[in-house]
């Protein structure tokens, strides 16, 4: 047996072991995923702790590869969740997220709101991370599923997609832009292709965003829990309805209840087109990092929103929402462990290498290698960089437009969110999303949806292009 096939056998063990136990055991995820992440790495032929080689470098051992994948996923999201649910908490428990699902549905329309949410996304994720916006608008998302009946799922995941697409195609978010880079395509061109390729794809999601929220019906509670229950067309309130609820409740005023959420945004969006013209500022900078944003937002939601409360009552609004999330966490943590295995053992550049071998169209071959590192590591913009790196090299002996071959790398990295994606559980952990079968139908299935009509997308593109 080849070293490549033994890798590959590695990473198909552990998830296919990681899934048994989930599905079939009383084991947790977590554990399952360090489970997962372990088999890959020693079937892989990783040792289990660091080596010195006689050329004086260390090879990076699993034990290593473990720890740095979960201490490197959670620097990026940990703090971002806490801050985000203890401001999330503040804008439930005050009424200012009513406030603003009333005025959403107000401006929108009654039965648009998936859409909406959907638009929003697309546009908010194209400067904000979007790991970083689900969390943010996870107490509107809630809201909205509240005082309208439909379920959390449903609008949540319409979010999502939106947020998901634009983090994968369109610049200045890193993943495409490095794309843009690799294939020497202009970024205007990138950003109008990626933007225009994407809006099919957004549409035909979310018709199954609205489906499947009918399936996973759930709203949740003031507490924090959900109720799950069959879904009836009685359950979604009329616009008579909501304005009669809307009228018998004393709620914050508008701009102090969006305040919490629009000043961080636009801190994030100052830094990112700034970065992206070339200034650089300092000050900027530092207010514009996700962090420092988040945490202004908390504390005008705290002194904005709940200033007259009794602070032992205030704190007690924090600690109560943040105390789930430490599960979210370790999971999000251990899908980065798995990832970061599957990086330095070697298995991602077996999978490109098998791919670059097989008789495919070529616009699908970068699409192909980005798809396989999704599945592998977990994070799309690696999966992207990775597909552009392997494939830009071929452009010389094929007759194909770069800004398809680019377009096609980001396309393949949307393919897969699952176990080893941050994002994947993200989202699950603040929707209250604990079943396997319901993970894989949302996060999952609609990445799955949106890259299937990207990749007809792209073969009719290259007949144009």
């Amino acid at each position: 047996m080849s070293e490549s096939t033994r890798m590959l056998l590695g990473l198909a063990l552990g998830i296919v072991v990681m899934i048994v136990l989930v599905m079939k055991t009383k084991v947790h995820s977590f554990i399952a995923l360090m489970i997962a992440a372990m088999i890959a790495g020693i079937i892989g032929g990783m040792p289990i702790s660091d080596i010195t080689l006689a050329d004086g470098t260390t090879q990076t051992g699993l034990m290593t590869a473990i720890k740095d994948g979960f201490g490197n996923t959670l620097k990026s999201t940990g703090i971002i969740i806490g801050l985000g649910v203890m401001m999330g908490g503040i804008l439930e428990k005050s009424g200012a997220a009513e406030r603003m699902a009333f005025s959403f549905i107000k401006v929108i329309g009654q039965k648009n709101e998936e859409w909406a949410l959907a638009i929003t996304g697309w546009v908010i994720s194209i400067p904000v991370f979007a790991d970083s916006a689900i969390v943010i608008f996870a107490p509107l998302c809630k809201a909205m599923s509240r005082v309208t009946g439909k379920s959390v799922v449903g609008l949540a995941l319409s979010l999502a997609v939106g947020l998901q697409l634009t983090h994968c195609l369109v610049p200045p978010t890193p993943g495409p832009l490095t794309a843009a880079g690799m294939f020497n395509v202009d970024v205007g061109m990138m950003i109008l292709g990626g933007a225009l390729i994407s809006i099919p794809m957004l549409i035909v999601v979310v018709f199954y965003t609205k489906w499947i929220g009918k399936k996973i019906y759930q709203i949740p509670r003031e507490d924090g829990t959900y109720e799950r229950k069959e879904f009836k067309k009685e359950y979604i309130k009329s616009m008579e309805e909501l304005n009669a609820l809307m009228d018998a409740k004393e709620l914050p005023g508008f701009w102090v209840s969006v305040a919490p959420i629009v000043i961080p945004l636009v801190l994030i969006l100052m830094k990112t087109v700034l970065d992206f013209v070339g200034f650089n500022n300092e000050v900027i900078n530092f207010f514009g990092e996700p962090i420092v944003a988040l945490g202004i937002g908390t504390l005008l939601a705290i002194y904005g929103l709940v200033a007259k409360e009794d602070n032992k009552k205030v704190l007690g609004i924090m600690d109560e929402a943040i105390k789930d999330t430490g599960i979210i966490m370790l999971i999000t943590g251990a899908g980065g462990c798995l990832g970061n295995v599957v990086k330095v053992s070697g298995i991602g550049d077996a999978l490109g290498e098998m791919v670059l071998s097989w008789p495919i169209p070529a616009v699908l071959i970068p699409f192909i290698i980005a798809a396989m590192m999704r599945i592998a590591l977990g994070s799309a913009t690696v999966a992207i960089t990775t597909a552009a790196s392997l494939t830009a090299p071929l452009m010389g002996v094929l007759s194909i437009s770069p800004l398809l071959m680019a377009i096609s790398c980001c396309v393949g990295a949307i393919s897969f969110s699952y176990f080893n994606d941050s994002g994947f559980w993200v989202f699950n952990g603040m929707f209250g999303l604990t079943e396997l079968k319901d993970q894989v139908r949302c996060k999952t299935a609609v990445s799955m949806i949106m890259s299937g009509v990207g990749v007809i997308e792209l073969l009719i593109a290259q007949f144009f292009i």
